[in-house]
């Protein structure tokens, strides 16, 4: 039996900008408010002058050309980068907001945990709230009341049901939408990354759950930029790209493909004010797997543009998901490193892979001329995760950066 069914799928949202004098300007509700009243004041005192101060619209596809189908009881990971459409397929899919084009059709009964903030009424106590959303679900009061206990000692919030939920804080909050959304024998179950607000015992106590409702038929779709979770609970999965499916498979082949595809970024051309060098990055790489014990492999490529410079350093920095570093290097005590002679340039950074904890990370690369301004970070990032724990090798603490793993003599290689 179809339980999802997705066709033509689209959602369009109309982003405006102002322009002014040939630029385009954003701005706040203060500032829009302040530009009226300036507006006024001038047109009054200047009635046929002309302004250049027009709205201009611009389309945004949130998504585009959607489908799929999934079968009751399919438990299905929708995965992507940030922007790729994600959560506004589930807000369609949880009927929190219309499509613009196509339609959906749904069997069975919906309960979804979105975004913090969704689901609850703030000035309800969390006993109430737990019954609206019973409520809205369709169930009778006594079926509540037989899921109730078991709701409160889930979501570890005794203490405080009898408090309005504005006061809970983000994990509370958290802890009894899930207990809710879980436990009140939805058809079909809708988790977003939510989840991460959690910490890790209640992450896992979650993750549980899932995997022993969707034993009992229950229809899972479930949002996460953690591989590792995705794997565990979900068979098959959607890659969502720039609000295209990208790839519709099973879970191995889906997340194979994800990490493949976002281990390489071409990059945009940019010039470094703080030296006397143009430089042109063309692609960073990410060349081996990893999923093994293997160093990690960056590869380099940049172009010198205008003339050659010495004593500029090529420095690597890998952040984790809350962007505190972790690991920095760069190639000062390579031999071939500080010199930038006009031309293409190919290079690697072998990293140990040993060093970092299982956990989401990213790369940012940049070169810097020491005594000037420090490193400047181009915008482009380069995702990747690690799924192994394995023992961490000890490394040389850096007094200067407490909190990363520096290495004095990185591994660098030419390649051209």
């Amino acid at each position: 039996m179809t339980a999802i069914k997705v066709e033509n799928l689209g959602k369009r949202y109309i982003i405006d900008h102002q322009k002014q004098q040939g630029h385009y300007r954003y701005e706040t509700l203060g500032g829009a408010l302040s530009n009226c009243g300036k507006q006024a004041y001038n047109f009054l005192r200047h009635p046929f002058s002309s302004l250049d101060n027009t709205v201009e619209h611009e389309e945004f596809w949130a998504l585009k050309e959607v489908n799929f189908e999934i079968n009751q009881g399919d438990r299905v990971g929708i995965i992507g980068r940030n922007g790729a459409g994600k959560s506004t397929l589930l807000k369609i899919l949880s009927r929190i907001t219309a499509p613009t084009t196509g339609k959906i059709t749904i069997n069975g009964r919906v309960s979804s945990l979105l975004e913090v903030g969704t689901g609850f009424h703030p000035e309800l106590t969390g006993r109430e709230n737990i019954f609206l959303n019973g409520a809205i679900l369709g169930m009778k009061r006594q079926e509540i009341r037989s899921k109730f206990d078991e709701i409160v000692a889930f979501a570890e919030v005794e203490k405080f049901l009898d408090t309005p939920v504005k006061h809970y804080s983000s994990g509370m909050y958290v802890r009894l939408a899930f207990a809710v959304a879980a436990h009140l024998e939805p058809e079909i179950l809708i988790v977003d990354e939510v989840l991460a607000v959690g910490d890790n015992q209640f992450q896992e106590k979650c993750l549980n759950k899932m995997k022993d409702i969707s034993g009992n038929g229950i229809t899972l779709l479930f949002v996460s930029h953690g591989m590792q979770a995705v794997k565990a609970i979900c068979s098959r999965a959607i890659i969502l790209d720039k609000g295209e499916i990208f790839v519709d498979g099973s879970i191995s082949e889906a997340i194979g493909l994800y990490l493949h595809s976002n281990n390489k970024r071409q990059l945009y051309k940019f010039v470094y004010s703080n030296c006397n060098l143009s430089i042109q990055f063309l692609t960073v790489e990410l060349i081996n797997s990893i999923y093994h014990e293997d160093d990690l492999k960056l590869k380099f490529s940049y172009k010198v543009e205008d003339n050659s410079i010495e004593n500029t350093l090529l420095c690597v920095e890998i952040k984790n998901e809350s962007d505190v570093s972790v690991f920095y290097a760069n190639d000062e005590f390579w031999k071939d490193g500080n010199k930038r002679n006009v031309g293409t340039h190919v290079v690697t950074l072998n990293v140990p892979y040993s060093i970092l904890a299982p956990g989401e990370y990213w790369i940012a690369f940049g070169f810097w001329e020491p005594g000037r301004e420090p490193v400047h970070f181009p915008s482009d990032r380069i995702w990747f995760r690690k799924e192994e724990t394995i023992i961490t090798r000890l490394s040389t603490h850096n007094i200067f950066w407490p909190s990363i793993t520096y290495l004095p003599y990185p591994v660098w290689e030419r390649c051209n």
